[in-house]
């Protein structure tokens, strides 16, 4: 089906006070089933010749949730459903889509031998600059994986906003939330990625963490309350995480929190509406305060985050795997798809997380899920670079049929 244009029908605002009401957490459907839409319903346009004069987000917003300096933003008219673009997704009612909400970074990579000393200075190999950041990464992936994906972010108006547009608009990522800010600078991360692969990052947060509105649009959240799932990240603020969950979950949409990020406390807030929490090792260990060398201590950590409102933790453990541990089960444990040769683990994570969702979001069971995850993952660290080492979904299902 071909949609020229396409924008939102909206709800009538008393109709969607009394859904909002209707909706509870107990009324939440399950992961493994796909969720079914509720309010986004594709309409077909017939070939608009101003689609900006439809843009429906172009009101300025007056105000800064830190310090009331007037900002601009702007949002590209809507134009996911475009049919000359033949990498935008397709949005079906059938296919609920993914809905990331997060960071955008240019990723600044510099090559090295091994990190500096304090105090020294030490010469890269070589230096480029990539589109990155968690929230990329992961919309990026889910739509190299063949999903309807789309992003909630924000960039600057610099060469490396630009940058990060082309990079999710050719990932098949649709846009059209994607917010630009006149009053910060594009998010940034320097990668330090030495000779075998392992990473150092520095990150600026920029646009990420700043200029964003004390509430979000009508528009970016119905987005999140259409979703079949949604991915969290800790790399903007934490107030727009808690808007984001809660109107997920009173939508009856899952919300799988990545704990990358920000290595302050996670609001209880925010714990109680996500339904799967995902940290690697190391944010287990800083989060809970306890140690994670052994799975045994993974183990007795998680409980601790049962402890905080979490039913199930999916955790990342590098070169052990990932296991999914679900409160009054026994923990599914997934070994790693072993890479042919390892360039670059930046975004493996990013990778491993989303590949999750959607399968989750397809239907799939947890054991496949966790399979899936880790075959792209793998496919992932073979390549230099984090939005240009996604994987698409053949090559996946190429390697899980030949591992």
């Amino acid at each position: 089906i071909n949609y020229s244009q396409t924008r939102m029908t909206q709800t009538p605002k008393q109709n969607f006070e009394e859904e909002e009401k209707r909706d509870s957490v107990e009324n939440m459907k399950g992961l493994t089933t796909p969720l079914q839409s509720k309010y986004w319903h594709p309409t077909a346009q017939n070939n608009l010749k101003n689609p900006e004069s439809f843009n429906l987000y172009s009101h300025p917003v007056k105000f800064n949730g830190k310090n009331n300096i007037p900002i601009s933003r702007k949002v590209k008219p809507i134009s996911c459903f475009a049919s000359e673009n033949t990498n935008q997704p397709i949005l079906k009612e059938s296919k609920p889509p993914l809905v990331v909400v997060g960071s955008a970074n240019a990723d600044i990579y510099v090559e090295i031998d091994r990190l500096p000393k304090e105090g020294e200075t030490i010469s890269a190999k070589t230096g480029q600059t990539l589109a990155g950041g968690k929230g990329a990464n992961q919309a990026v992936c889910g739509g190299k994986l063949d999903y309807p994906t789309f992003f909630v972010g924000q960039v600057g108006e610099d060469a490396h906003g630009k940058l990060i547009t082309e990079a999710l608009e050719s990932g098949g990522v649709c846009v059209d939330h994607l917010t630009t800010v006149s009053n910060a600078p594009t998010g940034n991360a320097v990668v330090m990625l030495q000779s075998d692969g392992e990473n150092s990052i520095i990150i600026v947060g920029g646009a990420n963490m700043s200029c964003w509105p004390e509430e979000l649009s009508y528009e970016d959240l119905e987005i999140v309350r259409s979703a079949g799932i949604v991915l969290l990240q800790r790399e903007i603020p934490d107030f727009v995480n808690i808007q984001v969950a809660k109107a997920a979950r009173n939508a009856g949409v899952p919300v799988i929190l990545d704990a990358g990020g920000a290595d302050s406390p996670i609001p209880l807030e925010l714990l109680c509406c996500v339904e799967i929490f995902s940290p690697n090792e190391t944010e287990l260990a800083r989060i809970t305060k306890m140690p994670t060398g052994n799975f045994e201590q993974i183990s007795n950590a998680v409980e601790q985050c049962y402890d905080l409102g979490v039913n199930q933790v999916l955790v990342k453990l590098g070169a052990n795997g990932s296991a999914l541990f679900t409160k009054g089960e026994e923990p599914l444990r997934q070994p790693i798809i072993k890479a042919a040769k390892v360039i670059d683990t930046t975004g493996a994570g990013d990778t491993f997380t989303a590949a999750f969702a959607v399968a989750l979001v397809e239907g799939k069971s947890k054991e496949e899920c966790l399979r899936f995850a880790a075959a792209a993952a793998s496919l992932c660290v073979q390549v230099k670079g984090a939005i240009p080492s996604m994987p698409e979904k053949r090559a996946v299902f190429n390697l899980l049929q030949s591992a």
